[in-house]
C-alpha cells in the first residue's frame, strides 16, 4: 500500500492513503447468478430488470457473461438487500446465490 504525504501548509492535515483499485476490498455481499440449460436469454433479461433493477442493456449484457462464463455476479450490497432479490430470482427458476 502506497501512502502519499503532503506538505505542512497544504490543506491536508493527516497523511492520506491512496489505493489502487484492485487493492480495494469489496465491502459486502453478491448475487452470483449461474448457466442452466432451461432459461432462456428473454426470460432472464426480464428477471434481471424487474427484480435487480438492472438496465436493458446491463441485464442483457450479464445473460451473456453467464452463458459463455457460466456464472456472473449481478447484484452487490448488504446480505439484507439481496436476499429478496435472490429468493425471487430463485421462484422465478434461475439458479443464484448470495456469496
Amino acid at each position: 500500500m502506497k501512502t502519499l504525504e503532503f506538505p505542512q501548509n497544504s490543506e491536508y492535515t493527516e497523511t492520506e492513503v491512496l489505493l489502487a483499485p484492485d487493492e480495494v476490498a469489496v465491502s459486502g455481499k453478491q448475487i452470483i447468478l449461474y448457466n442452466d440449460d432451461f432459461n432462456t436469454f428473454e426470460h432472464v433479461i426480464e428477471c434481471l430488470v424487474k427484480i435487480c433493477k438492472h438496465s436493458s442493456f446491463q441485464a442483457e449484457q450479464c445473460a451473456y457473461i453467464v452463458h459463455y462464463n457460466g456464472k456472473c455476479s449481478v447484484k452487490n450490497g448488504s446480505f439484507t438487500e439481496l436476499e429478496p432479490m435472490c429468493t425471487a430470482l430463485l421462484d422465478k427458476g434461475l439458479n443464484a446465490e448470495i456469496e
